[in-house]
């Protein structure tokens, strides 16, 4: 870089951290007056997209709510960071239209601010833009914009805005403009306006709700198929999100752990004789996904079949085969026959014939081998939002339809032994890597409890699952941290961390994490794959320990959020 790049660099950063102080210079309880009827009771998430200098990202987190702040800039970061230390924002680089990060936290809002933000977004992307603003809030949710009237400043990348784009966009979303006011510019321009339109979402908006109860309740069902593929991603987009990737109008899932998770659906009614069609009445007969591969599976335990795990040479070949049959069972059957009623397809499959590979691990690399299964974008986020309530009800219909099977073949089914089979498997509480690392770093130095920062010993030394396993059964080691033994068992228990005691944690967590599987290339393989599957805002290519905290602190939100996990305050306690 020249010399004279770094002046114009430095001149730019220059402007930058100006423009913070100006819009500092404003009370942010002033500028917002507007917004007092539509904020939501608090706590409730709340979106600031292109925070700037975080001035209204501080006033919405100091009135109580949780908050992301959504800043491309990194110098308009770094002024956030210095003018508002003492906030709880978490904060996000990211960008309108794409929001890529924030859209892959599963994380969805209650309210959202796009505070002098519009015009800056290319008229050929708005529409995009909006849709994943409206994509990411809740039912009942709020996006409240302010639109700039007046002279364009030359050089900033502004564009001309109307309160009639919006309230076009608003209707082809499923949403609608509930008020529109106008406000004087406080940092007083006067030839300068403001437009402030609340964008309402009704209910759902989306239609993913009524279209997953179609094919819960009314769908014709020659088999548990259908039942099968929706239970499939509830699991990924609850469980694996990491492995999703938004392209427009779609949500692309590797078709390789849809295919895994199937087999771990089926497997356990198969082996009980539970009939999944009404032909199927003895175990792996007369279904097209099992066969000889799948039998050669019968005594592998469904959780044994889990990401990142290595197979060995033994089932390699049992494992890719059964893999590639229940592929081309899915892209046949249920993505082919799941329609809407112009008879498009709604999960349309791209199979692809994955080659045997001569080291099996079962990572994203490999399950994208096997080609793409493709959701549309609010059915993912339906998924991601509602799977707690989405799954029993898919669970509930799979039993009532295996038991008319089985009685159109004149047999009657155990209730309690087809429910047990119906079970996801869990891991059972595996703690023990995480435990030896610890151990052996006791031997080596000292270790410290996580959330008192006391030094601990053998004697008193617990793993603690940072996110309570009663709510979010997760072994990942990412999730594992080491702590006192009267913190873990009285105080903590089953309670998630609050915002700032995981905040008052972040060093000795990521010191934690550094020293226990950083010098292990294997264990820290394990790590990041874990990590990368189970955090969704991670950049797969480039992420660090800090990366890696920042998506369990969002991770930690979601929690609160849609499950309303009880929070627990180790500052205070």
């Amino acid at each position: 870089m020249s010399a004279n790049d770094d002046v114009r660099r430095g001149r730019g950063e220059s402007m930058i951290r100006e423009a913070a102080a100006r819009y500092e210079s404003v009370d942010a309880s002033r500028v917002n007056e507007w917004l007092a009827d539509f904020l939501p009771s608090a706590p409730a998430a709340v979106l600031d997209v292109g925070a700037g200098s975080g001035r209204d990202a501080a006033w919405l987190a100091s009135l109580g709510y949780d908050v992301v702040a959504v800043e491309p800039d990194r110098v308009m970061r770094e002024e956030m960071r210095r003018w508002h230390p003492d906030s709880h924002l978490e904060l996000i680089s990211d960008r309108l239209p794409d929001m890529a990060k924030t859209f892959r936290s599963g994380l969805s809002f209650d309210f959202i601010l796009v505070n002098a933000v519009w015009m800056f977004v290319a008229p050929g992307v708005r529409e995009r833009a909006f849709r994943k603003l409206v994509t990411l809030l809740k039912p009942r949710g709020v996006i409240a914009l302010t639109l700039r009237e007046g002279p364009m400043e030359a050089g900033r990348g502004m564009h001309p805005v109307s309160v009639q784009e919006i309230e076009q966009l608003a209707r082809r979303h499923g949403a609608y403009v509930e008020r529109v006011s106008e406000d004087v510019d406080f940092l007083g321009r006067s030839r300068i306006t403001w437009k402030q339109i609340v964008v309402r979402l009704p209910d759902d908006g989306t239609g993913a709700l009524p279209l997953v109860r179609r094919v819960v309740l009314n769908d014709n069902k020659s088999s548990t198929y259908k039942l099968a593929l929706l239970r499939v991603l509830c699991r990924i987009a609850n469980g694996t999100p990491g492995f999703a990737r938004e392209t427009g109008e779609h949500v692309n899932v590797p078709l390789g752990i849809a295919a895994l998770y199937w087999i771990r659906l089926y497997l356990p009614l198969l082996l009980r004789d539970m009939p999944q069609n009404p032909t199927n009445r003895y175990g792996f007969v007369r279904l097209g996904f099992a066969n000889k591969a799948l039998d050669q599976l019968r005594d592998t335990a469904e959780y044994d079949l889990r990401v990142g795990m290595h197979v060995g040479a033994d089932r390699r070949g049992a494992v890719h085969r059964a893999l590639l049959d229940a592929c081309d069972t899915i892209a046949r059957m249920p993505a082919t026959y799941m329609t809407y009623a112009d008879g498009r397809p709604i999960l349309p499959a791209a199979p692809r014939r994955s080659r045997l590979p001569t080291e099996l691990v079962l990572n994203e690399a490999y399950f994208a081998s096997f080609g793409t299964l493709s959701v549309p974008t609010h059915l993912w986020r339906a998924l991601q939002r509602y799977s707690v309530w989405i799954e029993p009800a898919l669970v509930e219909e799979w039993i009532g339809l295996t038991t008319r099977y089985a009685r159109s073949q004149g047999r009657t089914l155990d209730e309690a032994e087809l429910r047990q089979a119906m079970r996801w498997s869990e891991p059972e509480r595996e703690v023990a890597v995480a435990r030896n690392r610890a151990l052996a770093l006791l031997e080596g130095g000292q270790l410290f409890c996580v959330w008192t920062g006391n030094r601990l010993r053998g004697r008193n030394i617990d793993i603690d699952h940072c996110f309570p396993w009663s709510a979010w059964p997760c072994d990942d080691l990412w999730n594992l941290l080491p702590a006192q033994r009267t913190v873990n068992q009285h105080r903590k228990r089953e309670f998630l961390p609050d915002d700032s005691t995981l905040r008052g944690a972040s060093d000795r967590i990521m010191d934690w994490w550094e020293s226990a599987y950083g010098s292990e290339s294997v264990l820290d393989e394990r790590f990041r794959l874990e990590a990368l599957a189970r955090l969704p805002t991670l950049d797969r290519s480039n992420f660090d320990l800090a990366d890696i905290f920042d998506a369990m602190s969002l991770q930690r939100l979601r929690l609160a959020r849609d499950q309303r996990i009880p929070e627990w305050n180790g500052i205070a306690d």
